[in-house]
């Protein structure tokens, strides 16, 4: 007497016959579910479970590989949307540019600095608890008709943030990157506190700055070609001396040494599971340090 023989199906379609067991977790698996393995075929939660478990590959200064410089699209996006705006509203300018210390009376004038002030007036800027404008000032600038380069400022700024940016982002991954951009953006905004607190600035330039630093301390610790890169730098450096007298040089000067201390440490901490950690936390002290210098100067300022 013959024995029947058993069917069997699918796991995931309990109504397709199969007689293929996935390599991993031995169930059976129809034409649909196969994926082909290098040796024999696994179900598609297997699959998965493999995908999870591949590290992410990484660059040499611990950021994930990307293939577009999202953060790099954004802060050019960011910077031409807050242009419009100012276009529009011209007292966007006015309220969110980087200003340390000012006074504004009653009717709406402004003044420099002086403590005390006369009575029904007030403080603005980041003495009168404007903080944000440490950072919002890097993402507006001059308008069309105003100061020596009008709207060639925002033109120049953006094809730099464009040119350097991608590379640099490419390396870091998209969280370093930004968190470069942005403490070198404070950098910048907390030195034009501390040495000129009265002068109203705007412009991604010290961030920039920061850029360009990044790029130079990389392309050392990858061991490129550094006569080109040297070249780069000089001419930065040559901006920066031409800039004292035309545009803010303390935002210059602040976000280069800010990107550059950044970058240092991404670039010469050792591989390894803390690896990021380190990082991390040397991006926080350097916060902490912005913060502490600006509240002392801001003590300093209203006695």
């Amino acid at each position: 007497m013959e024995s029947e023989s058993t069917v069997t199906t699918c796991y995931r379609h309990s109504k397709v016959e199969s007689h293929v067991r996935c390599v991993r977790c031995d169930r059976y698996i129809c034409p649909d579910c196969m994926r082909a393995a290098a040796v024999g075929h696994q179900c598609p939660e297997c699959v998965k479970e493999g995908v999870r478990s591949i590290r992410q590959a990484r660059t040499a200064f611990g950021g994930r590989i990307t293939t577009a410089p999202v953060v790099t699209y954004v802060l050019i996006g960011l910077n031409v949307l807050a242009y419009l705006g100012e276009l529009v509203r011209p007292a966007i300018e006015d309220r969110f540019a980087m200003l340390g210390a000012g006074l504004r009376d009653a009717s709406g004038g402004h003044y420099l600095w002086q403590y005390p002030y006369p009575s029904g007036w007030h403080a603005e800027g980041v003495v009168g608890g404007q903080w944000e404008r440490l950072l919002t000032g890097a993402f507006l600038h001059l308008p069309p008709t105003q100061g020596t380069f009008g709207i060639l400022h925002i033109v120049m700024n953006m094809v730099s943030l464009w040119n350097i940016g991608r590379g640099v982002e490419a390396q870091l991954g998209r969280v370093r990157y930004l968190a470069l951009y942005l403490l070198s953006a404070l950098g910048g905004s907390v030195l034009v506190l501390l040495l000129a607190p009265g002068t109203p600035t705007v412009g991604a330039s010290g961030a920039i700055f920061g850029l360009g630093a990044a790029y130079y301390v990389m392309a050392k610790r990858l061991g490129a070609d550094m006569s080109t890169v040297n070249r780069f730098m000089a001419g930065l450096l040559v901006w920066l001396l031409i800039s004292a007298g035309l545009t803010s040089w303390q935002g210059h000067l602040g976000g280069l040494l800010a990107g550059g201390l950044v970058t240092l440490v991404y670039a010469y901490v050792p591989r390894g599971p803390r690896r990021g950690m380190i990082q991390t936390a040397a991006c926080l002290g350097l916060l902490v340090l912005l913060v502490l210098l600006t509240v002392g100067k801001v003590t300093e300022l209203t006695g």
